[in-house]
């Protein structure tokens, strides 16, 4: 497991007794912050701040070199952005009061308690993250260019809502706050994942999860693994997927669909960088990115009561909403080429052109499976055109479009509802409407269970049923 150091930056704590260096350390490295750097001497403070980055400053004010108010003054007139946190031993509130006045973030006392001491630097680290989001953000916006564009290369795309996204992530990926992807089925949410663990840098593995196939049980051990002897079968340990993740990116699709424990357990995760493997009492600590997405409306969901309010509101300090398919027209020929060279290449056939009516006929066409509806309908298209000829075909596409045209709900069950004279049986009339919405979708279990009007764990629970 590869391990990035947090925060990226160092927090210097700067106070001349080696005792307090070391226990202000060892409280934070304890919750995760293990880029830490002891200063013994005011003297050396303001060198060293010229010398690198620094991201938080823990410091002492009764110090023999230099008063550490006077350090403060400095550092607030040299380096503004760089939050100072007064560790002292110092409890007058005249002094507490000066310090605020000259730009210090926070005031503790000694010997100040673990928690207050960890939200302090935490909340510092966060809003500095913040700051240097929004100069990045401002950047970007302004000069329109991406530093890093080969990230972006798998996503076939000149639509002006997908470069403002590009732009957003080359904002946001380098922090490490949750990321939530949200839009419909088929969109590319796992591209636009993959690309934010590319831009991000970050030196571990990109590990991604779906919350909606396995039990709340089975995605727990999937996550975080398990002791030896912690259930029935156990008889080894086993490392989750988050260990697996340590230093990169977990991407956790399917959000709206985790149960009640499993979301107590990512809130968790999200908030302490805490974990337990089932049957453990020792937490594990986890510096993985969290990117997460969902089709699902998760404001329905929080009002219904099946999602908390607590996490929705953890996992969207960064969104991403991404357009539908037919809110991105101009990307039609773009990605009806790619697809096409790419089913010729499937099949060993030659490269067909496109028909100029094709995309005009796909236009008007709404798209519910979005992307990946595309893409199995240029490849069926590949697959039963002529090698002799010189386009694709046409019919196909007309069939598939008139096929999933959209109709009211009364013409559509009158035209497709058709019973002889013996009935099914509700099993087999399930086992029918199964195979056909699996059918219609290209065997993608979110769309069809989108079109059977149930959730995707629902469905997946069902076929399992059915395979036994």
């Amino acid at each position: 497991m590869k391990s990035n150091p947090s925060p990226t930056n160092p927090i210097l704590i700067v106070d001349d007794e080696e005792a307090v260096v070391q226990a202000l350390s060892a409280q934070l490295r304890s919750h995760g912050f293990d880029n830490l750097i002891g200063c013994r001497d005011g003297r050396d403070v303001m060198n060293y701040l010229h010398s690198r980055d620094v991201e938080v400053v823990l410091l002492d004010l009764t110090m023999p070199q230099v008063p550490g108010q006077q350090l403060l003054r400095q550092i607030r007139e040299e380096f503004p952005f760089i939050p100072v946190i007064i560790v002292t031993a110092a409890n007058e509130v005249q002094t507490a009061v000066e310090c605020m006045k000259d730009g210090a973030f926070d005031y503790m006392v000694k010997a100040v308690e673990e928690n207050r001491l960890v939200s302090g630097v935490r909340r510092a680290v966060e809003i500095r993250e913040l700051k240097r989001e929004y100069r990045e953000l401002r950047s970007r916006l302004l000069t329109g260019e991406l530093t890093r564009p080969q990230a972006f290369d798998r996503i076939i795309t000149r639509n002006r809502k997908m470069r403002s996204i590009f732009l957003y992530i080359e904002a946001v990926a380098q922090t490490s706050e949750p990321v939530l992807i949200t839009g419909e089925t088929g969109v590319g949410k796992d591209m636009i994942a993959r690309s934010i663990h590319e831009v991000s840098g970050r030196s571990g593995d990109f590990v991604a999860v779906n919350a909606a196939g396995p039990e709340e049980d089975k995605l727990s051990d999937d996550l975080f693994g398990h002791v030896k002897g912690a259930f029935t079968g156990a008889d080894a340990p086993r490392e989750g997927l988050i260990q697996r993740a340590g230093g990169g990116t977990l991407f956790l699709d399917e959000i709206g669909d985790l149960g009640g424990n499993a979301q107590i357990k990512l809130l968790k995760i999200l908030d302490t960088g805490e974990y337990y493997p089932l049957g453990s009492d020792l937490p594990k600590r986890s510096d993985a990115r969290i990117v997460l997405a969902t089709n699902r409306d998760l404001g329905v969901l929080m009002a219904e009561g099946t999602f908390r309010k607590d996490l929705y509101y953890r996992v969207s300090t960064h969104h991403i909403q991404v357009p539908p398919l037919r809110e991105r027209i101009e990307d039609l020929p773009l990605l009806i080429e790619h697809f096409a060279r790419e089913a010729a290449d499937t099949y060993g056939k030659k490269e067909h052109g496109i028909p100029a009516e094709l995309v005009a006929l796909l236009s008007a066409h709404p798209f519910p499976g979005n992307i990946r509806e595309l893409q199995i309908l240029v490849k069926n298209a590949v697959a039963v055109a002529k090698t002799s000829a010189g386009v694709l075909p046409l019919q196909p596409f007309v069939e598939a479009t008139r096929r999933n045209a959209p109709q009211a709900a009364g013409d559509q069950l009158a035209s497709s509802a058709q019973f002889g004279d013996i009935l099914p049986t509700l099993e087999q009339a399930r086992q029918l409407l199964t195979d056909e919405a699996l059918s219609r979708s290209g065997d993608s279990i979110s769309e069809a269970a989108r079109l059977l009007g149930i959730s995707h764990q629902a469905l997946s629970k069902w076929l399992q049923r059915r395979k036994v």
